[in-house]
């Protein structure tokens, strides 16, 4: 399964290792990432695809149009995360 825009995906290296990140953007081999805090939209983290773990869900784009809007949609992907729903 390749990342598409949307796609949560959790780092697997480097210092944002075990976080939970949004891809913004794809490109051949690598990502651009974000999480609306550390990393906003405007400044997109570029990770190459083995760096990463996808996770099987997606947001909607307008979950994708704010920094607010993607720190509270990967905050309940967590919480969902933690209690076993997912």
């Amino acid at each position: 399964m390749k990342p598409e825009r949307g796609t949560i995906v959790c780092s697997k290296s480097g210092r944002d290792k075990g976080y939970f990140l949004v891809v913004v953007e794809t490109a051949e081999n690598t990502v651009f990432v974000c999480d609306g805090k550390e990393r906003p939209v405007e400044r997109p983290k570029k990770k190459n695809e083995k760096h990463i773990f996808l996770t099987g869900r997606r947001l909607a784009d307008d979950q994708l149009q704010t920094n607010r809007s993607i720190r509270h949609a990967l905050n309940d992907f967590k919480a969902a995360n933690a209690k076993g729903e997912i």
